[in-house]
């Protein structure tokens, strides 16, 4: 009987292992995969860096911008420009604007990606509103900058020869949706164009 018991304490306790270690890796899944995309580029997303690159190439990407939402979120939301022509290593400012059309403060946090996505490791922001929570009192409107430039190491990338237009798209959430991380399609299911 005695190890009877013993083998059933190890089952258990084997087990309950296993379940904790699944417990840890489903809170951790979205920190790791986002450090993934960032690191990769995957999926488009982009590269958050701390310099200008000091080298600007003749070569001309124009970059589109987009704006969305998620259902049922009180804000409009808007690029300033629909598009702008860049060279590549040349640093660019655009603007989105938000403004809150409820009756209450609402606090929105903004995901993004670049399409195509193997563009994604090539564009870098200097500055970005993204990930970092806005609070906006009913009716205030917020200009909101990104500071970026478009790698000129794009241009040694063969797979890179054919593009000519890039479009960099945020989706703003209610602050506390988990989906702002758990997605890099500004344009899913659950959010609607502007």
């Amino acid at each position: 009987m005695f190890s009877r018991l013993n083998k059933n304490t190890k089952v258990f306790a084997l087990c309950g292992g296993i379940i904790l270690g699944m417990v840890g890796m489903a809170y951790a899944a979205v920190p790791i995969y986002d450090l993934f995309c960032r690191v990769t580029g995957y999926g488009g997303t982009t590269q958050v860096v701390q310099y200008d690159p000091g080298q600007v190439l003749d070569r001309e990407v124009t970059v589109r911008f987009d704006a969305s939402r998620s259902r049922d979120f009180p804000w409009e939301f808007e690029p300033l420009q629909n598009e702008m022509t860049v060279r590549a290593g040349e640093t660019a400012l655009a603007f989105y604007r938000a403004t809150n059309t409820s009756d209450r403060p609402v606090t929105g946090i903004a995901s993004y990606n670049v399409t195509p996505f193997k563009m994604g490791p090539y564009f870098s922001k200097l500055e970005c509103f993204c990930f970092t929570e806005q609070t906006l009192d009913p009716g205030q409107s917020m200009d909101m900058p990104v500071i970026f430039f478009v790698d000129p190491l794009m241009d040694e990338d063969d797979r890179l020869d054919d593009i000519r237009t890039m479009t960099l798209s945020y989706t703003f959430w209610e602050s506390g949706d988990e989906r702002v991380y758990e997605t890099a399609d500004a344009s899913g299911s659950d959010a609607e164009a502007q």
